[in-house]
């Protein structure tokens, strides 16, 4: 599918990354922490743009730099922090694309077998080794564990309490501490600056070799679609499920004073949580993303991928029985993708970020 012809990329910046960005342009330096929404497939839309930032424009940077991400935004950044991000990036793609095959109606258990051969092709033999001995990156995995009956693998039991935390979202975000608490599950040789972040209670765990693994698998584990993961080694015992519940779009005090947040984003908004989604009057707080900078698709380039957007998990039924064309509907939309990663080396590279970024709104 040939490139737009109109812009791909937007760039929109809070009030403190805007001014620094107008003053000095951008470079990899400025970068303190890189946030990855949840989303399923849809993240297939910033493959290109995730190799060009991972495997060349922050190759050479040498502070900490903070990856924290909700479930397929961790699994972006597990692949980012291997020793070769870019050849993790693509085994990610090919086996999400290719491997994802189901029945009809596939239970959970068969969608949590599928999910888990997935992990074992990002990871490899020595992934988890590899992330954790990055140089640089840290990477910040977002998990929920589950309070009373979400619990629960019993299917009516599981989607009347999804219910009523839609219902209880609605009237107060605060609401879902009943039904979750927040986990952070992080690289142990740095505490990320989000550690505090109010809202919510967050108990924080170390990552290791020995739950890596079980992390990740968690932090996508979607209630009712997938299995819960039980008792992650080095965490409170519990239920642990799917971290876009409270942290769907990542929009957190990032508690971050110099530098910027660097949020790739595969969308126009950015919702709190997952439920949000009925929450249209609900956004990101001001002051949280006051210094971020949102790279975005622009409405034309979303209007130019196959169906006119971006690939999500409502594929599966829109290609049901022709997972051929499903795969070959993704396998251009990641090569559409290409014109996100040109525009952002060419306004970074040439300085023209300067002149391009926008304030958000």
């Amino acid at each position: 599918m040939p490139a737009s012809s109109s812009p791909a990329l937007e760039f929109r910046a809070g009030p403190a990354a805007l001014a620094r960005i107008r003053d000095g342009g951008l470079t990899p330096h400025m970068v303190r922490v890189i946030a990855g929404a949840a989303g399923g497939p849809k993240w297939l839309a910033l493959n290109r743009l995730d190799r060009a930032l991972f495997g060349h424009w922050l190759r050479d940077v040498k502070a900490p730099v903070w990856l924290a991400g909700s479930s397929i935004g961790s699994w972006r950044f597990a692949a980012a922090a291997q020793r070769d991000p870019e050849a993790a990036i693509a085994r990610l793609e090919s086996a999400y694309i290719d491997e994802q095959r189901y029945s009809r109606k596939p239970s959970s258990a068969e969608v949590s077998g599928v999910t888990a051969r997935l992990l074992d092709v990002l990871l490899g033999d020595d992934g988890a080794d590899e992330i954790l001995s990055h140089p640089a990156f840290r990477l910040n995995i977002m998990a929920v564990r589950a309070c009373g009956p979400m619990q629960t693998e019993h299917r009516g039991a599981l989607l009347a309490s999804m219910v009523a935390a839609g219902a209880v979202n609605l009237l107060s975000r605060r609401a879902l501490r009943l039904f979750f608490v927040r986990e952070l599950l992080h690289d142990p040789r740095d505490v990320p600056p989000f550690v505090d972040m109010p809202g919510f209670a967050l108990h924080a765990s170390a990552l290791s070799p020995n739950n890596l693994r079980a992390a990740l698998l968690a932090s996508a584990a979607i209630p009712g679609l997938m299995q819960g993961v039980r008792d992650i080694p080095g965490a409170p015992p519990g239920m642990y499920r799917d971290g876009g519940l409270l942290d769907y779009h990542m929009a957190l005090p990032w508690g971050v004073d110099e530098g910027i947040v660097l949020f790739p984003h595969f969308g126009r908004r950015v919702l709190p949580g997952w439920f949000d989604k009925l929450a249209p009057w609900r956004r990101a707080r001001g002051r949280d993303m006051d210094h971020v900078l949102l790279l975005r698709p622009s409405r034309a380039w979303l209007d130019s991928l196959p169906g006119g957007h971006v690939p999500d998990r409502h594929d599966f039924a829109r290609y049901a029985g022709r997972d051929d064309d499903r795969a070959r509907a993704w396998h251009r939309a990641v090569a559409a993708g290409q014109q996100l990663a040109d525009e952002f080396m060419e306004a970074v590279d040439s300085g023209r970020v300067r002149e391009q970024v926008r304030l958000l709104r």
